[in-house]
């Protein structure tokens, strides 16, 4: 039986509790939107800037869905690590004479984790009389991950051609382990990227910290002492020298657009380094501007969430 190829309506619809916290996400970034708009027209129980709001809709949007899809993804590593005992199983049950369906119930009794749920899943199917390749084609679908397809799609076409299954097993398991044992050396080089993004950032925001704190500051200072025309201090006799005091709010805003643009840009780029989709670096864009939120709108701000 030939599968259909699913429409990208399908395949959304697929999705399930994802595109429910996607909804979710969407609707509390729209509210701090929403609110910020209502700051804007001095009609906000809380009166804050406007990038106060707009990080706090980032923040919205990318956190329920980027943990999830983090989580999402930590499951289906560890559903994925099991596959090749349980192939290994299998291929040991099918060497005793076992066909594939028997076989398959059988390692069903064995403990793979979070594979075990599947695994029981598909035992059941067999039992209720589905053949062990729809059962294997539905294990697929619930799943629905490159490796574990291309893992059932090897053993339904062994298993229709008729040959010696097992041997095919043992080779699939093997191959999924030395998948497994890639992707460790690719997230350890990986990792080492990732740490980089995260302390170049903190760093960043330390430099940040300081020219506000420090350098703005005295610059403030310096120039509430001189004298010069309107919204302009002049450095006496320092060969005309200028000090815009007006433009320090300024920069310090600009300062806090630029900490909130590496944020998000920073949090995509170490998703894709990490897991190669962008959707995982959501999580990472939430901790940095969670990261310079917290350090630049709360504790040198001068910002209080509770107004």
């Amino acid at each position: 039986m030939v599968e259909q190829e699913r429409t990208p309506f399908q395949k959304m619809m697929r999705l399930g509790r994802a595109r429910e916290i996607l909804i979710v996400s969407c609707v509390i970034g729209s509210v701090f939107i929403f609110i910020m708009i209502l700051d804007a027209l001095n009609a906000a129980p809380i009166p804050l800037d406007p990038i106060d709001w707009a990080m706090m809709a980032a923040m919205g949007f990318l956190g329920p869905f980027g943990f999830y899809v983090s989580r999402k993804q930590s499951e289906i590593e560890k559903i994925e690590r099991k596959l090749p005992y349980f192939l290994r199983d299998v291929a040991e049950a099918g060497r005793f004479g076992m066909t594939l369906a028997d076989a398959i119930v059988v390692s069903a009794s064995g403990r793979y984790g979070k594979l075990t749920p599947e695994i029981q899943k598909m035992a059941a199917q067999i039992d209720w009389g589905i053949p062990a390749s729809q059962a294997l084609r539905n294990f697929a679908d619930r799943i629905d991950t490159p490796l574990v397809n291309r893992v059932v799609a090897i053993i339904i076409k062994a298993n229709d051609a008729g040959g010696n299954v097992a041997d095919v097993l043992t080779l699939v398991s093997q191959d999924t382990k030395e998948v497994h044992l890639s992707e460790d050396e690719q997230k350890i080089a990986m990792t080492s990227y990732l740490a980089v993004i995260y302390i170049s950032f903190a760093v960043f925001i330390v430099v940040i910290i300081i020219l506000n704190t420090q350098f703005l500051a005295q610059m403030a200072e310096a120039g509430a002492h001189l004298e010069g025309g309107e919204g302009m201090e002049t450095v006496g006799g320092a060969g005309g020298a200028e000090i815009r005091t007006e433009n320090i709010p300024v920069i310090r805003y600009i300062f806090t657009l630029a900490v909130f643009a590496h944020a998000l840009g920073d949090g995509i780029v170490a998703g894709v380094l990490q897991t190669g989709k962008i959707a995982s670096g959501m999580q990472h864009s939430f901790v940095l501007t969670l990261m310079g939120f917290v350090a630049l709108r709360i504790l040198f701000g001068g910002i209080s969430i509770m107004g």
